[in-house]
């Protein structure tokens, strides 16, 4: 790759630099007004600066492209033959070249889109990027650092404590009016769903543990997964452990005995099978075995591992189900934390819990505005420290 910097009075003339240098396939990675020369800050000199980059791979494999398809058109070849000629070029290689010079141009992006931000709010911008946080809220969040930052001087105390200050008032007021926290226990039933693979069955008797050791409560186990023996099994073995029993259910007839038949337990605990989030069947199995007419608290269950848009869908999926908040799993397998607020801000829904690790109960955290900021911006006083 071959980037190179080019300045001209105009863009017109900058342009022709770069194409009597680089060539017609060059990209344009970013531009910009520059002043040079000048006295005692007069009489400054206007120039366009514009960097660019060349690969002269994807160059020298554009021009064997454009050799073959002008040989293949002779008259000499079939439409057959022209096709079976063509078909083996490169188009892979320049899809991925493209790709690179894409996440290049969006990188540079990154790093200008909060220039007109004073130099330590730009840092705290770009690093909540880095967590994924969305622009909307980055935004609103850098004109209201701006705000605190008198005549743009730097601030008094140490800044990694400035940020955490600043960013927690900033999502107290992003994120009020959002329920937070885990289970009320104001309702008998305590549900968790979501799709395969995000660790319901674990999460739920994480939350379980809690309520029989610290809360000291008469609990018990339904399970409506019953597309996996392993899962049955696994909830009998954690049930073992707390010492509380489970029902196994196939259908509303064995749900509706289940509970008659704990009538005397202050709480119950649902599990529920994980399937592909994308089959609508699914919500319309789980409706059709668990009344969700009865006191149910339903938490949905996403993975810190999922792709945010994904998780968007899983959530317009069980959308029919009334979902009281979210619980955020595999903690541990991510460095990135944003997708927890956008999808907070964008439902209304807040978070009970996050999980990170397998071990009951101890690898569950329940989660808080105050909470939130220690863990998005434990790396951001990580990074500083370390300079």
């Amino acid at each position: 790759m071959k980037v190179k910097k080019y300045a001209a009075p105009t863009m017109n003339e900058a342009m022709k630099k770069v194409r009597t240098e680089l060539g017609e396939d060059a990209v344009i990675l970013n531009s910009k007004v520059t002043y040079t020369g000048g006295f005692i800050g007069l009489f400054k000199k206007k120039m366009i600066e514009v960097i660019a980059a060349i690969d002269p791979e994807v160059a020298s494999e554009k021009l064997e492209i454009s050799r073959v398809r002008s040989k293949a058109m002779s008259p000499s070849l079939t439409q057959k033959e022209y096709e079976k000629k063509t078909e083996f070029e490169p188009t892979r290689m320049v899809e991925s070249e493209l790709k690179e010079l894409k996440q290049m141009i969006s990188t540079l992006k990154s790093k200008n889109q909060f220039e007109k931000f004073h130099d330590v709010v730009q840092e705290i911008l770009l690093y909540l990027k880095k967590h994924e946080v969305n622009d909307s809220a980055l935004y609103l969040l850098g004109d209201e650092l701006e705000k605190k930052i008198p005549n743009h001087s730097l601030p008094h105390e140490g800044i990694e404590e400035w940020a955490m200050k600043e960013v927690k008032e900033f999502l107290h007021h992003h994120l009020n009016g959002i329920e937070m926290g885990g289970i009320s226990y104001s309702r008998k039933y305590i549900n968790v769903i979501g799709p395969t693979g995000v660790g319901k069955t674990t999460t739920l008797a994480k939350m379980a543990a809690e309520a029989v050791i610290e809360k000291r409560m008469k609990i018990a186990f339904i399970t409506t997964d019953t597309y996996r023996i392993a899962a049955i099994e696994q909830l009998k073995t954690y049930a073992g452990l707390l010492n509380v029993p489970v029902e196994v259910v196939y259908k509303m007839e064995d749900f509706k005995k289940a509970i008659d038949k704990f009538v005397d337990y202050d709480h119950v605990f649902i599990d529920t099978a994980g399937r592909n989030f994308r089959e609508k069947k699914y919500v319309e199995d789980l409706r059709s075995i668990i009344d969700f007419n009865q006191q149910m608290e339903t938490f949905l269950v996403l993975s810190f591992t999922s792709k945010e848009n994904d998780m968007r869908e899983i959530i317009s999926q069980f959308s029919p189900i009334h979902i009281d908040r979210f619980i955020f799993t595999k903690l541990d397998e991510t460095s990135s934390y944003g997708s927890m607020i956008n999808l907070m801000s964008e439902t209304g829904i807040g978070a009970a819990y996050v999980t990170n690790g397998q071990d009951v109960p101890e690898d569950i955290k329940e989660m808080n505005v105050d909470e939130i900021v220690r863990l998005l911006m434990k790396g951001f006083c990580h990074e500083r420290s370390s300079i």
